[in-house]
């Protein structure tokens, strides 16, 4: 999962970032509330772990922007020297999803992501996945429609996997491009487009089948359920 760490203590970010990278996830470290919320107008991330006190705003300020521009779908976990109950009361009154007192327990932190994700994203822990037409099996890496196997390089599987796994969800381009090549890879913008085109084909995703793929400019793609509903509108 791809996860942005709010926090001005840069040893703090540090163990943070080297904890939730050993356990598979991606992570993106701010030293600032004005770098982060600048971010995440244009990138997208699957959770967010926010200091109360930073240089610039208070962490419940960066928490109610948040929400502002993503709703309450977004995982959020506040961290913070602060003890009181009130305190408690007041982070999760203003959006977030968890609390924890410094100094932080690694392994408690890890854990606590780890629910988190999965109460935000329960799709994404089984095997065997069922979108409608669409059966990915995980133990084989492959994927069916309409029962037919469809023929895909580990690449276009990778990108498949993660946008049937995030539906209706805007993904930016940085976050496609790390699913697919890795966080370090400086892969070129147009191979993305070209991986998505051969997804469309391939997968046959119209409106038929029950999905589209609707690219947003400048900042991603979103792959969209078409309801049949809808189907039988557009086929009147």
């Amino acid at each position: 999962m791809r996860i942005a760490v709010l926090d001005d203590d840069p040893i703090l970010l540090d163990l943070i970032k080297g904890a939730l990278e050993h356990h598979q996830h991606v992570c993106h470290t701010y030293a600032d509330g004005a770098s982060l919320l600048k971010d995440v107008q244009q990138e997208t991330f699957d959770l967010l772990i926010v200091d109360w006190h930073l240089p610039d705003m208070e962490g419940t300020e960066v928490v109610q922007s948040v929400r502002q521009l993503h709703g309450l779908q977004l995982p959020i976990l506040f961290i913070t020297r602060r003890q009181d109950e009130r305190d408690v009361i007041e982070a999760l009154t203003r959006g977030a999803d968890d609390f924890m007192t410094k100094p932080l327990r690694m392994g408690e932190l890890v854990a606590r992501v780890t629910a988190l994700l999965r109460r935000a994203y329960p799709e994404a822990l089984g095997t065997r996945l069922v979108f409608g037409a669409y059966c990915f099996d995980g133990e084989q890496r492959a994927l069916y429609l309409h029962g037919q196997a469809v023929e895909l390089k580990n690449r276009e599987y990778e990108l498949a996997l993660f946008m049937f796994r995030n539906p209706g969800r805007l993904l930016s381009r940085g976050h496609l491009r790390e699913v697919v090549w890795g966080d370090n890879a400086e892969a070129p913008s147009r191979s993305l487009d070209t991986h998505i085109s051969r997804l469309r084909s391939k997968l046959e995703l119209t409106p038929a089948n029950g999905y589209i793929i609707t690219a947003i400019y400048g900042l991603g793609y979103r792959l969209d359920p078409v309801s049949v509903d809808a189907n039988a509108e557009m086929g009147a």
